[in-house]
C-alpha cells in the first residue's frame, strides 16, 4: 500500500526514536481510547513498524487507511474499527 497520505486525522501518536515493541504497545493503548471510526496518525521511525502495524491492523480489525515513508519516518493513518 503506497498511496500518497491524507493529512487528515482525529489524534496522533509520535512514536519516533522508539524500537519494536513500543510503537505497537502505545499503538494498542491509544487505540482503545479511541472512539469508533476515530483516525490516528502514527509517526515511528523503526522500520519494524512497516511488518508490525499492517499486522497490527489485519489481527484487531483496524482499518489501516494508507502508509508512507519521507525521509526516515514512516507515517500510518488507523481508522478504529468496532470495540477492538
Amino acid at each position: 500500500m503506497n498511496r500518497p497520505l491524507q493529512e487528515t486525522h482525529d489524534h496522533l501518536l509520535d512514536a519516533t526514536g522508539l524500537l519494536c515493541p513500543e510503537p505497537v504497545m502505545l499503538m494498542h493503548n491509544r487505540m482503545r481510547d479511541l472512539s469508533v471510526d476515530d483516525i490516528l496518525l502514527v509517526l515511528a521511525t523503526d522500520p519494524s513498524t512497516r511488518r508490525d502495524i499492517p499486522d497490527f491492523c489485519r489481527f484487531l480489525g483496524h482499518e489501516l487507511l494508507d502508509e508512507e515513508e519521507v525521509d526516515g519516518t514512516y507515517r500510518y493513518r488507523v481508522r478504529k474499527q468496532g470495540n477492538a
